[in-house]
């Protein structure tokens, strides 16, 4: 018996849901307009930020000399050339490079 008047009860509340949001009149949504002033407005705003500077790795001569040189022992013997060391050689003094641009900057 008390079930059945449990279940009577959520029906009747549900019902009465149904119908109370039935009745509330709903407003017509406004299609979103994009306005060309906003985006005037952020183009604008762009154009004024300043653009981080690029650096570029420029060798000097000496540099470029001292690396194509070939790498000594400590007996003084030349190693033979490989052309992957020749390439991690090149690619650890561009990221030291890069390393102290950023020292520079006090990001590191």
């Amino acid at each position: 018996e008390k079930l059945k008047q449990q279940k009577e009860y959520a029906k009747q509340i549900k019902e009465y849901n149904m119908r109370s949001i039935a009745l509330v009149p709903r407003l017509p949504t406004k299609p979103q307009v994009v306005s060309s002033e906003s985006r005037q407005k952020a183009l604008e705003y762009a154009k004024k930020i300043p653009r981080p500077k690029i650096f570029t790795a420029r060798q000097s001569e000496e540099e470029v000399k001292e690396e194509r040189a070939l790498p000594q022992t400590l007996n003084g013997d030349s190693l033979p050339h490989i052309a992957s060391l020749e390439t991690l050689q090149n690619r650890h003094e561009k990221e030291k490079q890069v390393v102290a641009a950023l020292r520079t900057l006090h990001i590191l």
